[in-house]
């Protein structure tokens, strides 16, 4: 039976939901990056320290430098395409 125009069809609202869905989650991540843009480290749990292996000396985090937190990843991507726009326009 060949299709009408006029047939309503459920083939593309799955794959619309899931667009709006990625949409938000996408907007509401940016959202966050911009209200927080730092998050606390996830290895020394936001002190800035960490005890060294062998003997178990506090020493300051080395993926943090001490400071108990670092940029988001979002936050990060945010900051490089900011800094290729800059350079792309002259003033």
């Amino acid at each position: 039976m060949p299709t009408l125009a006029a047939t309503a069809t459920q083939a593309g609202s799955a794959a619309g939901m899931i667009i709006l869905i990625l949409t938000i989650v996408t907007l509401g991540y940016l959202t966050a990056c911009m209200i927080r843009p730092f998050r606390r480290c996830r290895r020394c749990n936001g002190t800035g320290s960490r005890r060294s292996l062998i003997l178990r000396a506090g020493r300051t985090c080395r993926r943090c430098d001490g400071h108990g937190e670092h940029l988001r990843t979002g936050r990060v991507a945010i900051n490089y395409l900011r800094e290729l726009h800059d350079k792309g326009t002259p003033r």
